[in-house]
């Protein structure tokens, strides 16, 4: 039950950050890719302040050898450059800049963005459950 709480509590709070610094905004997103243009920062100062703390978070997770709730640290993300993972980014920065939208503030703008916010929704969720299936059709080994 504790688990659910600090669950729902992150998310609360991750989505009201979201909210707060208007990354449920499209437009103010897309001004950020937009460096010939009218160029928005507001996006940097966002991401600044999630890396700083994540500086001071590693370390300290990883002195001590558990997550808050006891449960085991996840390890260290793979380093390694392949096609699932230059498909899988490619995909997610064309749609992020055609749209201006990624799953985070998509979820929490639903209420906010009106019908476009909840289509978008719906084709993140469509696009998410045929990834699997699309992933073994264009990933397959290639025959020698």
């Amino acid at each position: 039950m504790m688990r659910l709480l600090v669950a729902l509590f992150s998310g609360s709070l991750f989505g009201l950050g979201l909210v707060v610094s208007d990354m449920v905004n499209a437009q103010r997103v897309q001004g950020w890719m937009d460096v010939l243009g009218n160029w928005d920062p507001t996006l940097g100062f966002v991401l600044l302040g999630a890396i700083l703390p994540m500086l001071l978070a590693w370390p300290l997770g990883a002195r001590r050898g558990k997550a808050f709730l006891g449960n085991a640290l996840p390890g260290p993300a793979s380093v390694q450059i392949n096609r699932e993972l230059f498909l899988g980014a490619a995909l997610f920065g064309v749609g992020w800049g055609l749209v201006g939208l990624c799953p985070g503030p998509a979820v929490a703008g639903l209420g906010l963005n009106g019908s476009s916010g909840l289509f978008f929704f719906l084709a993140m969720g469509a696009g998410m459950f045929a990834a699997s299936p699309l992933r073994r059709l264009f990933l397959r080994p290639v025959a020698a």
